[in-house]
């Protein structure tokens, strides 16, 4: 799998790929890991054009309000330095991948890279305007980022084949979202 042809103000976003969301973790994606291996060679294309490389982190505390056991949806997942947490081993992050953090408010979920976090900001002050974007999953949290991301006034593209969903209906609903707020979705690469 290729990259695209990256350009100046072009960043790449990795959503969520860590151990948790892929097979064997607390809340696996099917197919998860294979995310990981679509999105290596983007990567290694970003760092060839230049461009910046972020990749954001559930990085929730003990008993972080998106839990089951406080009333949220969801098991336990990416508690804070728990190796659930960690990005997935084979993922090729280079060493000045910008992390973002979320989901570490005790009063609300933040499935969105943009909630609260100043990513906004950044990207516009590292002269970004449009945005690649890959990752878990694709119905949650790839979904809030990107719909936030145009919301900001980021021309967004979604690589399809470097992100799951939740489920296939999640997946179909999500995408069409996206669509319709103007995500363009990248079949190839």
């Amino acid at each position: 799998m290729t990259a695209p042809e990256f350009q100046n103000g072009d960043a790449l976003m990795l959503i969520d790929l860590q151990n948790d969301f892929c097979p064997g973790g607390e809340l696996p994606i099917e197919g998860g890991d294979e995310v990981v291996e679509a999105v290596n060679p983007w990567i290694e294309g970003a760092q060839a054009a230049g461009i910046p490389v972020f990749a954001s982190r559930d990085w929730h505390p003990q008993e972080h309000i998106s839990f089951k056991a406080q009333g949220g949806e969801w098991p336990p997942h990416c508690v804070q330095d728990t190796d659930g947490a960690a990005f997935h081993p084979r993922l090729r992050l280079p060493t000045d991948t910008v992390k973002v953090t979320k989901g570490v408010r005790f009063d609300q979920d933040q499935n969105s890279a943009f909630d609260q976090t100043g990513l906004a900001d950044e990207l516009r002050r590292r002269g970004v305007s449009r945005i690649w974007i890959a990752g878990l999953a694709q119905d949650v949290c790839v979904e809030a980022t990107a719909l936030d991301a145009r919301q900001e006034g980021f021309a967004v593209m979604l690589f399809a084949r470097g992100t799951r969903p939740v489920s296939a209906e999640g997946g179909r609903k999500a995408l069409e979202r996206m669509r319709e707020a103007g995500v363009e979705v990248v079949t190839g690469g």
